[in-house]
């Protein structure tokens, strides 16, 4: 077991009507924290590497991208690469060019900021040239609270506009609001779950959660019952990482060495996503054949 493709872990948590756990990426520490906590649980996970997280490191994608994939060549249980949130139009043709070749196998097209008429042109023009290289496109409708910007809280996704977008723009996936929201520190957001049923009742493709740090684990599980398949989780991470990393340096004020406390933020990560996995999501059968 080992990298996988985002499409085939999709589509198993759509044959055991279940969820793949995404997780978001800044850092290597990061990375290795997450596929130790995936280990740990057994489960399989989705490394992602956000547009932000690119500007982060000077615009520069392939290093960490590389770093990834070799993490999930070596990893234990299937992991696969996505990018995630992508809305600059020439890091959306760089990374759609060379997403292959540094081991990611799908892009999240993000035009939500856009109107409904803008959204869907931008997302099918980059869907298609997206299939073309043979990557797995999720797109968003409702823009999703917690952003600068155009991302409102509050906004809820229409099942019949999501179905005529799904047909429009021939996505394979699709993100949508539903009551969560970006960068919650706290887990007290409530989700519209019988909008989620009539969302999953409506629409051809599997439905992403994003914001998924400030929902309860409890109503996680009930969304993926009710038709979510890929949960995004990022500040959960950040929160855990700098928690880590804090008290490790309130604890010695002499500390110099970022091993040190660079260690305990990754083994927060990774005791967050392990946590997270054996809630959400069933381990990995013996006989998986998604890996390569």
């Amino acid at each position: 077991m080992s990298r996988t493709t985002t499409r085939e872990l999709v589509d198993d948590a759509v044959s055991r009507n279940g969820a793949v756990l995404a997780f978001n990426v800044i850092t290597l520490e990061h990375a290795e924290g997450i596929v130790t906590g995936a280990e740990t649980a057994g489960t399989p996970v989705l490394l992602q590497l956000s547009e932000n997280a690119i500007r982060y490191h000077g615009g520069r994608f392939a290093p960490l991208l590389a770093a990834c994939d070799r993490l999930a060549d070596e990893s234990a249980v299937p992991v696969g690469l996505h990018l995630d949130h992508i809305q600059d139009a020439q890091l959306s043709e760089e990374l759609i060019s060379f997403a292959g070749a540094l081991g990611a196998t799908s892009i999240m097209v993000d035009e939500a900021h856009h109107d409904y008429a803008q959204n869907v042109a931008r997302t099918a023009a980059s869907a298609r040239r997206a299939h073309e290289r043979g990557l797995w496109v999720e797109a968003e409708l409702g823009a999703i609270g917690g952003k600068d910007g155009a991302h409102a809280p509050g906004v809820r996704t229409d099942p019949g506009e999501a179905a005529s977008f799904v047909e429009a723009t021939g996505v394979d996936g699709l993100a949508v609001a539903v009551g969560s929201s970006h960068a919650m520190t706290t887990a007290d957001a409530r989700l519209d779950l019988p909008l989620i049923s009539e969302l999953a009742r409506a629409v051809t493709v599997p439905l992403v959660l994003h914001g998924s740090s400030g929902v309860p684990v409890e109503t996680l599980a009930a969304a993926i019952s009710s038709g979510i398949r890929k949960v995004n989780v990022g500040t959960a991470l950040n929160v855990a990482f700098t928690g880590g990393v804090r008290s490790f340096l309130d604890s010695d004020s002499a500390a110099n060495d970022p091993r040190r406390y660079l260690a305990r933020g990754r083994d927060n990560i990774a005791e967050t996503v392990a946590a997270l996995c054996e809630q959400l999501v069933a381990p990995v059968p013996t006989t998986y054949e998604g890996a390569r």
